[in-house]
């Protein structure tokens, strides 16, 4: 009998409401395996909000999957996402079971793995601002504080100045200037202790000129005092009003984020409340620790294999003699 990739995907992957098409051996991205990936026909989409199963709206620009390698080749799953009409969420894209990112399934299968007794006695759950997730928190741990997390705000006004910076280098070099930007990005990305000596002359060179990112990066900045003040209430207040000064900034992607932070304005504050109860610090290096032992599971042939490794990694159990490298 012989056999070709259509049948192991129906044999290992197999997805009840999803078709394997054509199947390609391809050179033009590098040697990879492409698979077309079509919706099963009268089939219906899982909602990525509430996670119910909800007739199709339209379809999505086609999408690249990266799946598990097949003998050192590449597998790309392509695939047009389909857009929902939820009832509940409005129109929404599915979720589809090749892709491991984030999904509100996920953390409700957490839930339902903790049990609803573990759930109600839960006191606080960091987070990032995904709505999914919140609404999934606010049903799931009523009792619990929902506390944004910090890294992720970081984050986010570190990508606005990014984004901000590589505009302003594109309309420099289009108009004919000098590129005073290049070489910079880490100058406004890194905090000012962990810059090295090249970067920080480099950063007071740059803090002189007029320039749109320098204006974004002292914004920036300026934010990290939020975390300092003891009392929310005086938080409340200078989270207003450095939002309305970037409102003036002109900056469209700083404007963008200062319009996230006043829609979660009050989840943000609940950091205060949970400051010396909890440290945020253990959950960014716990989340460090995953992302170490995620990189160090490629070519892992399932994904109960990268759970085994986790629970290994985070939770220190003893790993036999013989255990693969990877844990």
């Amino acid at each position: 009998m012989q056999l070709n990739v259509k049948t192991i995907l129906n044999l290992k992957e197999k997805n009840p409401h999803f078709v394997y098409r054509d199947v390609r051996l391809t050179e033009t991205k590098g040697q990879r395996i492409e698979v077309k990936v079509e919706p099963r026909r009268g089939s219906k989409g899982i909602c990525s909000g509430c996670g119910k199963k909800c007739a199709g709206y339209d379809r999505l620009p086609q999408r690249e999957f990266i799946h598990v390698p097949l003998w050192g080749i590449a597998v790309i799953f392509l695939y047009c996402m389909r857009r929902l009409a939820c009832p509940t969420c409005g129109i929404t894209a599915e979720v589809v079971p090749w892709s491991t990112g984030k999904s509100p399934l996920t953390i409700a299968e957490f839930f339902d793995w903790f049990g609803e007794e573990r759930n109600a006695n839960l006191r606080f759950v960091c987070s990032d601002m995904w709505k999914p997730f919140l609404n999934l928190i606010a049903l799931r741990a009523k009792n619990a504080l929902n506390i944004l997390d910090r890294f992720h705000i970081a984050q986010k006004l570190s990508d606005a100045i990014d984004d901000v910076r590589a505009a302003e280098t594109k309309e420099l070099m289009r108009k004919g200037k000098e590129v005073v930007l290049k070489y910079s990005r880490w100058c406004f990305l890194k905090n000012p202790e962990n810059l090295t000596e090249n970067q920080k002359v480099k950063l007071k060179d740059l803090l002189k000129c007029n320039l749109k990112t320098i204006r974004a990066y002292l914004l920036k900045e300026d934010f990290q005092a939020f975390w300092d003040y003891l009392s929310p209430v005086w938080a409340a207040k200078f989270l207003d009003q450095w939002c309305a000064q970037v409102m003036r900034s002109r900056l469209e992607p700083m404007k963008k984020v200062a319009k996230t932070i006043r829609a979660h304005k009050q989840l943000i504050l609940n950091w205060f409340e949970a400051r010396n109860a909890i440290s945020l610090g253990v959950v960014e290096g716990q989340n460090n620790k995953a992302k170490v032992v995620i990189r160090k599971s490629y070519g892992f042939k399932t994904s109960d294999m990268l759970k085994i490794s986790l629970y290994h990694k985070l939770g220190k159990l003893p790993v036999p003699e013989l255990a693969h490298e990877y844990f």
